[in-house]
C-alpha cells in the first residue's frame, strides 16, 4: 500500500451535481440509461470542469464532485455545463432526457489522499437539492462574490433549512430558463464568452493501421497548441476522440460537444513523404473557413508533426478570430456582449486607420465596461494605444504611454498565462524606450504560446530598434510562416525589409518592402520602407512612386516625422540609413 499523505485545508469552490429522476431512468433503461450518464460525463461534464481549471474529486454513481480555485470559473461551468446538457437533451423525448441538479458552495475544505472532506461539501450537496432540474443553486458566499460579473439572473431563496445543517442557510437560485433569458445568442448557437472548438481524430489514410500513431499523435498536439491561445476553449482529447472512425456532420458534432467550430484533417504516409491536410470548419453551417495541406520529407516523422501542428494552430486562430468578428458585427447592437464587443474593436483595430482605431478603443471600452475582468479587452486596448502611436496617428506623451502601460500590465495580471496580454506588454515597453523589458515580455509570449505570429513579429519589432536587426529576421520568418495569412501579414514582410535595410541587405529588402505592400491592409509606413529601399538602389522612379503612394496616405510624412515617432531606436546610424533612403526618394 502507498504512503497515506497528510491532510491540508484549502478553500475551494465546491461542485456538487447528479441526475434529476435517476431511479426513474434507470427502472426504464438501465443500459441506456447508463450509456448515456457515460455520454454527458464524457463529452460535456469533464471537459468542461477541466477547461476551468477544475478538477473531478470523485464520481458517485449519477453524481460528481468536482473542486475549483477559482469560484467565478465554477459558477461559469456549471452554467455552461446545464445549457449544453440542455441543447443535448432538445430532441429528446421528455419522460427520457437527462438533466442534472448543481449545487455550488464556496468554502474551507479537508483534502486527504484526493478527496475532499467538512461542511463545505455538505453545504453544497445539500445546495444541489435545492436547485431546479437543469438549474443551479449557490451559497450566499458565492453569490457576493459573482453578482453581476456572470450574465446571468439568480433568484434570492432566503433562509433555507436544510438537513444536516444547525442553522438556516441564504441561497440563491438559476434555473436554465433564467440563464438563457439574460444572456441572448443566436438561434442555435451554445452561450459562450470566447469561441469553442474541437478537433476531430485525423485520418490515417495511409491503409496500416499501425500507424494511427502519426495521426493521432499530429491530433493531440494541435488540441494542445490551440489550448495555448487563451482566446478559445478547445474540447478536450478524450471527447474528440469519441468520433474517432466515425463520419459525421459538422452541425452534429456541434450540438453533441456545443462548439462553434471544428478542424479535421488526413495524414498520408507513401514511402519517405507524409501529407496532412487540415480544415477548419463552422459547425453551426457546415461552411468551410480554412483549408491547407502539407507536404513533407519523412527524415524525422516528429519533427515534420511539431512543424505541421504548429502551422496548424497558427493557422486556425487568425482564421477563427476573422469568423468571430464578422458574426460579431452581424449581431443587433441590443444584444452584444463583452466579447462581441471586443470583437468589433479587434475589426475596427485591423483597418489600420486613425478613425478605425478610435473606433476600436471606444468598442473596447465598452467591452471592460461589462466585463471588468476581460485581460484580453485590456491588452487589446493597450495594442491599439500602441498601434496609434507607431503610426503616428496619437501623441506619444508620457500620458498617454502611462495609460497603454496601465491596460498592459492589468491583462497581464488578470491572465498571466496570456501570450497576447505578454505581448502586448512587451511592445509598450519598447515605447518607453524598455529595450530589454520589452524583449523579456516578448520572450515570455513565445515560451507560453510557440504557435503565435504576432508574438515573434513583435519581438522582431523590438529586436530592430535595441539595435540588433540579425537577430530580429528570423522572428519575422517564423511569424511569416506561421502565419501567411495573417491579417497583419503586410507589417510582417514591412519589418522584415525593415531590418535587412538598415543591415544594408537592400537587394533583399526590396523583396520584402514589395511584398509588404502588395498585401491587404498596408500601411503608409510600407510605403515608406519601400521608398527608402528603392532610394538606396538607386532606382529612383520607382522610389519617387513608392514616395507619392506614402504621401497619398499619409500627407504629413517627412524625415522629421519618422525622427518624431521612431524615437524609441536605440542605434542611431540604423534610422539615419533609413532616412537616408528616404531622402534619395525625394522626401523632404
Amino acid at each position: 500500500m502507498g504512503e497515506r499523505k497528510p491532510a491540508t485545508r484549502r478553500l475551494a469552490a465546491i461542485l456538487a451535481a447528479d441526475v434529476a429522476g435517476y431511479s426513474r431512468l434507470m427502472r426504464s433503461d438501465e443500459a441506456g440509461t447508463l450509456k448515456v450518464l457515460k455520454d454527458h460525463l464524457d463529452a460535456v461534464i469533464a471537459p468542461k470542469i477541466a477547461e476551468h481549471d477544475g478538477r473531478i474529486v470523485k464520481l458517485m454513481g449519477d453524481g460528481v464532485l468536482a473542486e475549483f480555485a477559482s469560484v467565478l470559473k465554477a459558477v461559469h461551468c456549471a452554467l455552461e455545463i446545464q445549457t449544453l446538457l440542455a441543447e443535448r437533451n432538445r430532441d429528446v423525448a421528455p419522460e427520457r432526457r437527462m438533466l442534472f441538479r448543481m449545487g455550488l458552495n464556496l468554502g474551507d475544505v479537508l483534502v486527504e489522499n484526493g478527496d475532499i472532506h467538512g461542511d463545505g461539501v455538505n453545504l453544497a450537496a445539500r445546495l444541489e437539492g435545492l436547485a431546479e432540474t437543469g438549474g443551479l443553486c449557490v451559497s450566499d458566499t458565492v453569490y457576493q462574490q459573482v453578482r453581476n460579473r456572470t450574465g446571468t439572473a439568480f433568484e434570492d431563496l432566503g433562509e433555507q433549512r436544510v438537513k444536516g445543517l444547525p442553522d438556516p442557510i441564504r441561497a440563491y437560485r438559476a434555473s436554465l430558463a433564467t440563464l438563457e433569458a439574460s444572456q441572448p445568442r443566436e438561434a442555435g448557437r451554445p452561450v459562450f464568452d470566447r469561441p469553442s472548438i474541437a478537433v476531430l481524430p485525423f485520418a490515417n489514410m495511409s491503409g496500416d493501421p499501425q500507424r494511427d500513431y502519426v495521426s493521432d499523435g499530429i491530433t493531440e498536439d494541435i488540441i494542445t497548441e490551440l489550448s495555448r491561445f487563451r482566446s478559445l476553449r478547445v474540447i478536450a482529447r478524450n471527447s474528440s476522440f469519441t468520433y474517432k472512425g466515425r463520419s459525421v456532420r459538422a452541425q452534429e458534432v456541434g450540438r453533441d460537444l456545443g462548439v462553434g467550430y471544428m478542424v479535421e484533417g488526413s495524414v498520408r504516409q507513401a514511402g519517405e513523404r507524409v501529407r496532412v491536410t487540415a480544415q477548419l470548419i463552422a459547425t453551426e453551417t457546415g461552411e468551410h473557413l480554412w483549408a491547407e495541406r502539407y507536404d513533407r520529407d519523412l527524415e524525422d516523422i516528429f519533427a515534420v508533426q511539431d512543424e505541421i501542428t504548429r502551422a496548424v494552430a497558427a493557422a486556425v486562430e487568425p482564421e477563427l478570430g476573422t469568423a468571430e468578428r464578422e458574426r460579431s458585427r452581424r449581431k443587433p447592437p441590443g444584444s452584444l456582449n463583452a466579447w462581441d464587443w471586443y470583437q468589433r474593436g479587434l475589426w475596427h483595430m485591423y483597418q489600420d486607420t486613425k478613425s478605425g482605431n478610435a473606433e476600436a478603443l471606444r468598442h473596447l471600452r465598452r467591452a471592460i465596461e461589462l466585463d471588468p475582468d476581460f485581460a484580453r479587452a485590456y491588452a487589446a486596448l493597450s495594442l491599439v494605444q500602441g498601434l496609434d502611436i507607431i503610426a503616428g496617428h496619437g501623441e506619444n506623451s508620457s500620458g498617454f504611454l502611462d495609460e497603454a502601460l496601465g491596460a498592459a500590465e492589468k491583462a497581464v495580471a488578470l491572465d498571466q498565462k496570456d501570450a497576447m496580454a505578454h505581448m502586448v506588454l512587451g511592445r509598450i515597453n519598447l515605447l518607453r524606450c524598455n529595450h530589454d523589458g520589452s524583449i523579456a515580455e516578448l520572450e515570455s509570449a513565445i515560451a507560453l504560446n510557440p504557435s503565435y505570429a504576432d508574438a515573434y513579429h513583435s519581438l522582431g519589432f523590438s529586436l530592430i530598434f535595441a539595435g540588433r536587426p540579425e537577430d530580429a529576421v528570423p522572428q519575422f520568418d517564423t511569424a511569416i510562416r506561421l502565419s501567411p495569412y495573417d491579417p497583419r501579414i503586410s507589417s510582417f514582410h514591412e519589418m522584415r525589409a525593415w531590418a535587412l535595410l538598415v543591415m544594408g541587405h537592400d537587394e533583399t529588402a526590396a523583396k520584402s518592402a514589395h511584398l509588404s505592400v502588395q498585401r491587404p491592409n498596408a500601411q503608409h509606413w510600407a510605403y515608406a520602407t519601400l521608398s527608402s529601399v528603392l532610394g538606396h538602389l538607386g532606382r529612383f522612379d520607382e522610389a519617387r512612386a513608392a514616395r507619392d503612394e506614402l504621401l497619398k496616405r499619409k500627407p504629413d510624412f517627412s524625415t522629421d516625422f519618422v525622427r518624431r515617432f521612431v524615437y524609441y531606436n536605440k542605434n542611431p546610424d540604423h534610422l539615419e540609413r533609413y532616412i537616408e533612403g528616404l531622402v534619395k526618394a525625394g522626401l523632404t
